[in-house]
């Protein structure tokens, strides 16, 4: 056979290998439009309520359930589609972070899916340069110490491990924490979660390896500002409650402290700097570790701060943070950054560490991407723009509706608290199930109801959320509210958000 023969018959079986290539692609591609499913029948969604409550506990929470469950099969942006293709205004996912579906993360996922996923033992550029883009925002300037990072799944598994690494360092399992404080599902994460180990039929109780102080609220706590007390006078005596609870242990037998940026479940209570820096004072003073559990808050929601803890607060760094849900914006991907000190003790006094799956390559490259987002669309800014539009808002309802009670947060993160006497602050639980179920039903607006009292709409949407999207809320909320007049309260039962 000729060289040109040669080369013809390559050039052919080129030819074919591309052709046929293209095709099985073009089929992949076709397959993959039409198994996303973005609508289905009401036989489907009977189908698929009656599988779940046959097959999933429930223990397990399903959200409307006392009205009727949602069935979301699409998402874009600030939205989310249900099987019937109707459109809901997302003012809860704060998982979502970038936005449902964000083109750049999808995008991400997609491609390093068509090239590995694998256990985390092997090196990988993205990991590493996760590792380094977290370190860079968690440590500026190179001031607050903060130089290591652990991946895991999730936010329960991440403050799991801040735990051991405490007990590494300090050679004590013994916490304080903070009434109402939710910070994961886990055994040891349950027993400094409040809000669980207090709740249900049978509470768990409090273990005695843990001390609980009292929330920092400003609204209906003990300490409250007046015309002779400031937020920071209110701060330091809440902190005293630290102080206590510390000594309670005996010097150099605390193990740390644990304290959301911003706390969610116990109805958006954000600390005092007088608070901060007293109460992580006096942690310290008693040998004592500091996590900044950023679960929730973490990633520039606050505006003010890309993290929670500093918020009003360029002085005071944690030895742990804690990090997840929006880390990958949707993808199972969370962290623990700390310092060199720390990761040492543990590296000296643990057993070696392996996560099968936390941080590998297709997670870490949505962590990348979301990060990314973030500081390019100038997210963090949006932020507080659009938190301080919703604040003003809320606050100018205030004077017209007598049921809310407080509005409180920073950027995305705000809480709309309603109360039924303004003296007694006596909590309007049965009406805030009413107008969540009000903003769902008729205006296709999702909302979350958190608080030790489940009167506190809690608001953290995707940081997409627009003036467009705020106003649209607002107006709705109003509208729901006038509507309690109408109402009669002994019929409406709770709302599962």
């Amino acid at each position: 056979m000729t060289t040109s023969d040669h080369q013809g018959s390559s050039l052919f079986a080129s030819l074919i290998l591309f052709v046929t290539a293209s095709t099985i692609c073009t089929i992949y591609q076709r397959r993959k439009k039409t198994s996303c499913k973005t609508a289905a029948s009401g036989e489907e969604f009977n189908r698929a309520l009656a599988l779940r409550k046959q097959h999933v506990p429930n223990a397990v929470s399903l959200s409307y359930a006392n009205t009727s469950p949602l069935m979301i099969l699409r998402g874009k942006g600030a939205y989310l589609f249900d099987h019937n293709n109707v459109q809901y205004l997302d003012t809860r996912n704060n998982v979502a972070h970038v936005g449902h579906c964000h083109p750049a993360v999808v995008s991400a996922v997609t491609k390093q899916c068509s090239a590995l996923n694998t256990n985390t033992r092997y090196l990988h550029p993205f990991v590493s340069e996760l590792a380094a883009k977290l370190i860079a925002k968690a440590n500026p300037g190179s001031r607050s110490g903060l130089t290591k990072v652990f991946f895991v799944n999730s936010g329960s598994e991440a403050n799991d491990l801040a735990l051991r690494l405490v007990h590494a360092k300090t050679g004590s399992w013994n916490m304080i924490t903070i009434e109402g404080a939710y910070h994961g599902h886990t055994n040891s994460c349950i027993n400094i979660s409040p809000y669980k180990y207090l709740a249900g039929k049978k509470p768990l109780g409090q273990s005695a390896s843990v001390r609980m102080v009292p929330a920092p609220d400003l609204f209906r706590g003990e300490f409250r500002p007046s015309s002779t007390m400031s937020e920071e006078d209110c701060g330091s005596k809440y902190a005293k409650y630290v102080q206590t609870a510390a000594n309670s242990f005996g010097y150099g037998n605390l193990g740390g402290f644990i304290m959301e940026g911003g706390m969610s479940v116990a109805g958006v209570i954000l600390p005092s700097l007088s608070y901060m820096q007293q109460a992580v004072e006096c942690v310290r003073s008693h040998c004592g570790l500091y996590i900044a559990d950023e679960v929730q808050t973490g990633f520039g929601r606050f505006g003010s701060s890309y993290w929670g803890f500093q918020h009003g607060n360029d002085c005071i760094f944690p030895d742990i943070v804690t990090v997840g849900k929006p880390f990958g914006n949707g993808m199972p991907l969370a962290a623990v950054i700390t310092t060199d000190a720390v990761a040492e003790a543990f590296d000296a006094n643990s057993v070696e560490y392996f996560n099968t799956f936390g941080g590998n390559p297709v997670c870490a490259s949505a962590g990348l991407a979301t990060m990314n987002v973030v500081d390019v669309e100038n997210l963090q800014q949006n932020a507080l723009d659009i938190g301080l539009f919703l604040k003003k808002q809320f606050i100018s309802l205030k004077g017209d509706l007598d049921i809310i009670g407080d509005v409180r947060g920073s950027g995305l993160f705000l809480g709309v608290e309603l109360i039924r006497d303004v003296t007694t602050l006596e909590p309007a639980d049965v009406e805030t199930s009413f107008v969540c179920s009000v903003l769902k039903n008729k205006f296709h607006i999702l909302t979350s109801i958190d608080g030790p009292h489940e009167n506190v709409i809690v608001i953290k949407p995707p940081m997409v959320f627009s003036i467009a999207n705020a106003q649209h809320f607002v107006s709705c909320f109003r509208t729901a509210c006038l509507l309690l007049k109408e109402q009669d309260m002994t019929t409406i039962g709770k709302t599962p958000t």
